[in-house]
């Protein structure tokens, strides 16, 4: 069945849904904040809002997804849903969902994992916080990008696994990259280093995508440093909350933000090792 879907958000990930959504039959229409010059676009985003029944959010992070929210809230209609695939913190996410309630629309939780070539393919994960009944009514909608979609649970459910796990990204490349400086300092060439990981316990297919490209000083963005920070912030924001020392995303949050500000922030996150490199901290 075609449906009518408004993508918010034209970067690495929404731009490439976008496009596989609209090879699936589906009525597309795009927007971004900074026009992207495609023939679905609308520069405005309350009509990009009028124009569907279904709303999904690409956008890089809470602040951006409120902005969109306030903007198109005239236009939202209670046969509309919102789908935040964005990776945000937990109070805009029941933020969002108060406000889509508010207005007697449907709100789904459903950050995904996976980034480039994955958004490329179809072959995103969502994780999945709506009831049910909701999840099937939208599943075939969900599963033109994805190759799973795992439920779990209530509204707010989604936004803590996204982030928890994308802390676990963060620390193993961080950990990826004190051991490649560390081997290479002793004289262990990183094709020995990657060729003993793969067949290790701590082997993982992050290792073996990254640590590749981390010895050529290849940082083709696959999934931003800048964001990867955003979403360490989100999850040290959980952490405080529930009044939980957390040091080791603590100090790799500070090092990515050091980077950032000497000017990586739009490389891939693996551009961590850049601390044993040329960025001098």
């Amino acid at each position: 069945m075609s449906n009518s879907i408004t993508v918010f958000g034209l970067g690495i990930i929404g731009s490439r849904c976008a496009d596989s959504l609209s090879k699936a039959g589906h009525k597309v229409t795009t927007w971004n904040r900074t026009p992207k010059d495609r023939a679905d676009e609308t520069t405005d985003a309350s009509q990009a809002a009028q124009a569907s029944d279904i709303l999904s959010f690409y956008l890089k992070d809470g602040q951006a997804c409120r902005e969109v929210l306030n903007q198109i809230r005239t236009s939202l209609r209670p046969d509309h849903v919102i789908i935040n695939h964005s990776t945000i913190d937990l109070v805009t996410t029941h933020w969002l969902a108060t406000e889509c309630s508010v207005v007697g629309c449907q709100f789904i939780d459903s950050p995904f994992t996976g980034s480039k070539v994955a958004a490329q393919n179809g072959e995103l994960v969502y994780y999945v916080g709506a009831s049910d009944i909701l999840l099937e009514q939208y599943r075939s909608v969900l599963e033109v990008t994805s190759k799973e979609i795992i439920p779990v649970g209530k509204v707010g459910n989604a936004t803590i696994i996204k982030l928890v796990t994308n802390l676990i990204s963060a620390s193993t490349v961080q950990a990826l990259s004190e051991s490649m400086a560390i081997a290479s300092a002793h004289g262990i060439s990183p094709d020995s280093l990657i060729s003993a990981i793969a067949g290790n316990a701590c082997g993982s297919p992050l290792a073996s995508m990254k640590m590749p490209t981390m010895n050529e000083g290849n940082y083709e963005t696959h999934f931003s440093l800048d964001n990867m920070l955003k979403d360490a912030n989100y999850a040290i924001q959980l952490a405080d909350e529930a009044e939980l020392k957390t040091p080791g995303i603590r100090t790799t949050a500070d090092t990515m933000q050091k980077l950032c500000d000497a000017g990586s922030a739009d490389l891939d996150y693996s551009a961590l090792f850049q601390q044993f490199t040329d960025k001098p901290l």
